[in-house]
């Protein structure tokens, strides 16, 4: 019978797949890029089509098609179609290239490729096209990430001049390649089909008639033009010059004015850089620009052209216009003298020094006509910036096991990097949780009976540990010491704790009055978070809703001093407002603090308290909700932003800051789901990253794009390859552009490849198969695959009919075979696509809080309850504004 089942189901599975590949044109053109790159067998398999997360949005994978460059210095290039016929909107880049090997990428736009083949060499008389090239990207090593802000997308296709992508890859050093291996490098660009309300242009500013005499030491090329459009908004800017290039500076002038929009040094990686000022470009303002150039070293005259001996003087503009008047490109090619330029800053006329370190790695690349090698300037050798290619991705699968959780308020690591959970069980913190005085309103509830501490294995998800059972009533902040305790904070109560790592529900040390706010030194009103100083035992608490200042503790509780807070400025004192997180930095003997509604992080001196920097970026939204660190690459802040109650609008995501710098390194937020309100967030040391949602009851892993592409996973023994990307991924690679149609339809389904390190043993495999079973179909190895699963669940469906006929109506939990749902529903469960064995459990145990009607942590709760937990669904930042105070110093 079992057998007759499968037969069904994979006839069923069969025809259902080919009426898909007679219907989806991209299920063959998938088929096909997959016999081209057969022959590719250096390049890795993992940017395969997977899922589509809306009808709307997609992402376009661009790689080079496993070339191996023959001479240094060479710039090869491949095309690709736009996908669709309508218009589309470019939203993010995400590179997949390694310094190691690739000097830097530029991604055009054109209206027709200089070439049709799979890839040509542009780097010779034959550019990336025909004619008008129009610079979307850029990469270069140890550049940092161009991000385009919200609401902005490059729009490409539809009546747009734009058909066609080309990206050209720059191969300094080829010895590289000497192991024979080929390159797929490239870059991934998310994108959309929805309208954006701002669109993404570029405004080249170009010097055309530009003489750098010989031997002379200083000459200007500029650059001005006035503007004659609509508003325009400039976020990132690129500078050019080959090798006598040393600054080059572009400005807005309004009234005799300058203001800065970028600046940099041309031999530094040439990417695109955030602008340094947020500045709107109006109709009647002048843009100006200028390059300073040496002839030092030089006999002869040198002009602007195309080659490495000529030079070139280039400012680009990044920007973003209102939809409904946006010009995507403008130029301004004017270097006639002007008197304008006598009121030019003067930094504009100061070079940029390069280390000679990194100009010896320039001189050995060669010169060319395009991207240099480079320090960064704002950074040392040693604090260099995270790689170009570095992006978190959610990884999809974890927990391999769901997690029992409430509202998720704080997250930490131990010491073996284990990830720390601390959330309210059936507890909600509502709009009736606290009354105007921050008195706790809901004791009655009694304390939460579930474990609020989990401790969870940060690869599986498993836990580990629980523990914090009948203790705290609106748990919020949680971190670990070097020893493991645990050091937590409770708003309902208004205390910390300090608890041990044995699991035992009994405080080491206890601060504040349990249910009584204050705001002297031995009391606290909802402090939020805590941090410890892993070198002298000192501990840091965050206080919090009501006060605004940070207290600081001996390891023993016993009280230093407090602070506030200051601008950055130091001319006035603010203070805070909501300090809602604190990281402790180890390697600069620091304290940051995430301000939560002045949407700012602060950092002070641990011991003394004293101000030494703020980040506050529009990019925050006026929110910042928490904050971990790492002290990889000179210091790594990573935040999570939020929605406000306030009227303040933001989108909720996650940032990777540079300490260094306060640049923002890169933005990332989950793809099978959207943040409601991400309240905490921690790193461990291997790099992952996760974020806990308080008001999804969630906890999201985070990894690096490259570790996404790369992992494997063992499933039932067999390990298989793991795609990881949520979002369809339109191949294109070695096609033949005329053979690509302009409009692909959704994605057909694909099968996973298997992972190079599995390729013997699979040969192995296939080997026995071959000599006893030469004739069998795949039909047949498909069907005694299925076997066990149909055994298994068949076996789970009569034991589930058993009980059913054993409880018959006394049972909460029946089949009905007449339900609509089927009986595949029924045995998930009716809670959301998962079997919910609290649920199962609780209906023959008599089980029945209904605030938390979920499997015990522990497995051994088998409470009730008398009453339910708060029956609103708001969360924290539903409370009301809290009273202003002064900040205590």
């Amino acid at each position: 019978m079992g057998v007759l089942i499968c037969y069904a189901v994979i006839l069923a599975l069969v025809c259902q797949s080919r009426s898909l590949a007679v219907r989806n044109p991209l299920y063959r053109i998938k088929r096909y890029q997959e016999n081209e790159r057969a022959g590719v067998n250096d390049c890795p398999r993992t940017w395969q089509p997977v899922t589509q997360p809306n009808a709307y949005n997609y992402s376009m994978d661009i790689r080079m098609p496993g070339v191996i460059p023959a001479v240094s210095e060479a710039y090869l290039c491949v095309a690709v179609q736009v996908p669709r016929e309508r218009e589309s909107y470019i939203v993010d880049f995400v590179p997949h290239a390694s310094m190691d090997t690739t000097h830097h990428m530029l991604l055009y736009g054109c209206s027709a490729p200089s070439s049709t083949d799979s890839y040509w060499d542009c780097g010779t008389e034959q550019g990336p096209c025909v004619h008008d090239p129009k610079i979307i990207y850029a990469w270069a090593r140890n550049a940092p990430p161009t991000r385009l802000p919200k609401d902005v997308g490059f729009k490409v296709g539809g009546d747009t001049t734009i058909t066609h992508f080309v990206l050209q890859m720059h191969y300094g050093d080829v010895s590289a390649f000497r192991d024979g291996h080929r390159d797929c490098s490239g870059v991934t660009l998310k994108m959309t089909s929805k309208p954006q309300p701002f669109i993404a242009g570029i405004y080249l500013m170009m010097s055309m008639n530009t003489k750098i005499p010989p031997g002379k030491k200083v000459t200007n090329a500029d650059i001005a033009c006035p503007y004659r459009s609509y508003p325009m908004y400039p976020f990132a800017f690129r500078t050019h010059t080959h090798r006598l290039g040393k600054v080059v500076s572009g400005y807005r002038v309004r009234d005799g004015k300058w203001t800065l929009i970028g600046r940099q040094s041309p031999q530094l990686p040439q990417a695109f850089y955030p602008a340094a000022n947020a500045v709107e470009v109006l109709y009647g303002d002048t843009l100006a620009a200028r390059c300073v150039f040496t002839g030092e070293g030089k006999t002869s005259v040198t002009t602007i052209g195309g080659t490495s001996e000529d030079e070139m003087c280039n400012f680009y503009i990044m920007y973003y216009m209102d939809s409904k008047h946006a010009v995507p490109y403008m130029n301004c090619i004017d270097d006639e003298e002007n008197d304008l330029f006598r009121n030019i800053p003067k930094e504009a006329n100061i070079p940029i020094p390069v280390s000679p370190e990194m100009m010896m790695v320039m001189q050995a690349h060669g010169h060319h006509t395009d991207f240099h090698d480079g320090a960064n300037l704002q950074q040392r050798e040693e604090e260099a910036g995270l790689d170009q290619g570095y992006h978190l991705e959610e990884m999809v699968d974890w927990p391999e096991v769901q997690l029992q959780l409430g509202q998720v308020s704080g997250l930490a690591v131990d010491s073996s990097d284990n990830l720390v959970i601390f959330h309210r069980g059936d507890h909600r913190w509502g709009v009736n949780s606290f009354d105007n005085q921050r008195i706790y309103q809901q004791r009655s509830l009694g304390p939460i009976q579930q474990s609020t501490i989990l401790v969870v294995d940060p690869v599986k998800g498993k836990v580990l540990k629980a523990s914090g059972r009948n203790m705290f009533y609106l748990p919020h902040g949680i971190t670990t010491d070097k020893s493991d305790n645990y050091w937590v904070t409770d708003v309902a109560l208004h205390q910390v704790f300090k608890l041990g790592p044995d699991g035992r529900d009994k405080p080491l040390v206890v601060l504040g009055q349990a249910f009584k706010p204050g705001d002297d030194k031995s009391h606290f009103c909802q402090p939020t978070d805590v941090a410890v100083d892993s070198l002298t035992g000192n501990v840091y608490v965050s206080d919090g809703y009501c006060n605004s200042r940070i207290l600081q503790f001996s390891p023993e509780g016993n009280y230093l001093r407090q602070w506030g807070a200051e601008s950055s400025d130091k001319r006035k004192r603010i203070p805070f407002k909501i300090p809602h997180s604190l990281a402790f930095l180890p390697d600069k003997r620091e304290l940051c603090v995430a301000d939560r509604e002045n949407g700012r992080i602060q950092c002070f001196l641990a011991e003394s308290g004293q101000f030494v920097k703020e980040i506050k970026k529009n990019e925050f939204g006026g929110e910042v909700f928490a904050i971990s660190y790492s002290p990889v690459h000179g210091g790594l802040i990573y935040a999570v932003n939020g929605e406000s109650a306030y009227g303040q609008s933001a989108l909720p995501q996650g940032f990777v800051i540079s300490y260094s710098t306060k640049e923002i390194l890169d933005y990332f937020s989950p793809d099978t789901q959207e943040f409601k309100m991400p309240h905490d967030i921690v790193v461990t040391k291997d790099g992952s990253v996760f974020v806990g949602d308080v008001a999804s009851d969630t906890v999201i892993k985070f990894i690096s794009a490259e570790k996404a592409e790369h992992r494997s996973v063992k499933k039932g023994g067999i390990e298989v390859q793991e795609i990881e990307e949520t979002e369809t991924f339109v191949q294109t690679h070695l096609k033949p552009l005329q053979e690509l149609p302009a409009q692909p339809p959704e994605a057909a389904p694909q099968k996973t490849p298997e992972p190079p390190r599995k390729l013997k043993e699979k040969q192995k495999i296939e080997s026995v198969a071959k000599q006893s079973a030469q004739g069998m179909s795949v039909a047949i190895i498909t069907t005694l695959l299925l076997i066990p699963l149909v055994l298994v669940i068949a076996i789970g469906v009569f034991l589930r009919w058993r009980k059913t006929r054993m409880y018959r109506d006394d049972s909460e939990v029946k089949l009905e075979p007449s339900s609509s749902g089927g009986l595949l529903e029924k045995i998930r469960g009716k809670a959301g696509g998962g079997l919910n064995l609290g649920n199962f459990f609780a209906s023959h145990r008599g089980y029945s809080r209904k605030g938390f009607d979920r499997l015990s942590t522990e497995g051994s709760d088998q409470e009730k309850d008398d009453e339910d937990a708060t029956d609103s669904e708001n969360e924290e930042y539903s409370a009301p504004p809290p009273a202003a105070s002064a900040s205590a110093s």
